[in-house]
């Protein structure tokens, strides 16, 4: 039986955007589900699939699964042999971690940029403490290539799990001309680069729904 995703706005859905990429670029077959999230009755919509009431959530047959990082490992169990964790146990465990670390924090720099990939590129004036999520993310960026990448583009080398994660705080480093060392933004170009993340930017700029986000 075939998956199903289903997902918000490609514009905005940073959460969408990580299990989407997950299985488009591993080229796994799914049935696609978008609920725009800022038109009336998205809510009641989303929970005909989903309790929680929020996206993104993969349906397997009977299985119901939601969260972003739940699906991603959902994923990695079903098709292991696409290597979405790395191999090696101490990459693996570093990927784990630093995916979690994503999946949990950097609030400030989330509510500061949140995810528009129609917005022209420009700064704005970013917050002590977003600031701070920035270089945190940075330095685990760098940290995890110069560890593990072994000459690859992406964390591990290939892209994996971590990418997904990592991947829409790729676009908002972009969309709010925040600066970076050349590490960083070698690391935001790759993604860019990828042909599903490509292919999902495509989409979002067809989309004819806006929010408030425009405004920022």
């Amino acid at each position: 039986m075939a998956l199903t995703l289903v997902i918000g706005n490609k514009n905005y859905s940073s959460w969408s955007m990580r299990p989407w990429l997950a299985l488009a670029h591993h080229k796994i077959p799914f049935k696609e589900v978008l609920i725009p999230l800022y038109e009336k009755g998205a809510k009641e919509k989303i929970k005909a699939y989903s309790p929680a009431g929020k996206v993104p959530v993969l349906l397997d047959g009977k299985c119901v699964v939601w969260e972003s990082l739940a699906i991603i490992d959902c994923l990695a169990e079903k098709f292991p042999q696409l290597g979405l964790w790395p191999a090696e146990p101490d990459a693996r465990a570093h990927a784990r971690a630093i995916a979690a670390e994503m999946h949990a924090g950097f609030r400030d720099l989330r509510m500061a940029t949140p995810m528009n990939l129609k917005r022209e590129a420009r700064a704005i004036e970013l917050s002590a403490e977003a600031r701070a999520d920035v270089q945190r993310i940075t330095a685990i960026w760098t940290d995890t290539r110069r560890r593990f990448a072994r000459g690859g583009g992406y964390l591990f080398g290939g892209f994996g799990a971590a990418d997904c994660m990592f991947a829409p705080v790729a676009t908002r480093i972009r969309t709010y001309a925040i600066k970076v060392d050349l590490i960083a933004a070698d690391y935001v170009e790759a993604i860019h680069a990828l042909p599903a993340f490509r292919a999902w930017r495509e989409a979002a700029l067809k989309e004819p729904w806006t929010s408030s986000y425009d405004g920022i």
